[in-house]
């Protein structure tokens, strides 16, 4: 009486007869063997240095266009021409109004942003960067690229918007 005895992870078969082994069989495949993918879990210090530069170059930018927007708000550019015909100033007080409330909304956002950039520098130094906080598996660079900021993978986004 034979008996197999099988080990999935290498494909070993072992055959018995009364307690004694009479031979054993041992065959792979190829996704066990050499060629199997080691799935990525970090990304190395080069790649972290392009995103950080990424990150760098965009925080910059950010900062920028919100001392922009800041000053829109402050009216540090303005010549004080604006209030000199008497005839429309109502409908300039309201057309201003509403300027201004936009001016806000978008300093806040990119407010948002910077921190998000911020805080994606963080991650880089912790070594938590460009990994999904839903699936735990790394985000694809492409999608770093275009959004260094971003702590989702696209499958986890797309689950998450619907």
């Amino acid at each position: 009486m034979y008996e197999q005895l099988l080990c999935k992870s290498l494909h070993i078969s072992f055959y018995f007869a009364s307690d004694n082994l009479i031979f054993a069989t041992l065959s792979t495949t190829r996704n066990i063997m050499g060629t199997k993918k080691v799935e990525k879990t970090i990304y190395s210090e080069k790649e972290l240095s392009e995103f950080e530069g990424i990150i760098n170059d965009k925080l910059t930018k950010a900062q920028n266009e919100l001392l922009l927007l800041k000053n829109s708000l402050s009216r540090n550019n303005d010549t004080g021409t604006a209030a000199t015909a008497g005839t429309s100033k109502v409908l300039e007080d309201g057309a201003e109004t509403i300027e201004k409330e936009n001016l806000s909304q978008l300093a806040a956002r990119q407010q948002k942003f910077i921190t998000n950039l911020e805080n994606a520098l963080v991650r880089i130094k912790n070594g938590t960067y460009g990994v999904c906080k839903k699936t735990g598996k790394l985000i694809g660079k492409e999608r770093l690229r275009a959004v260094p900021h971003t702590t989702l993978s696209i499958e986890a986004k797309l689950q998450q918007d619907q």
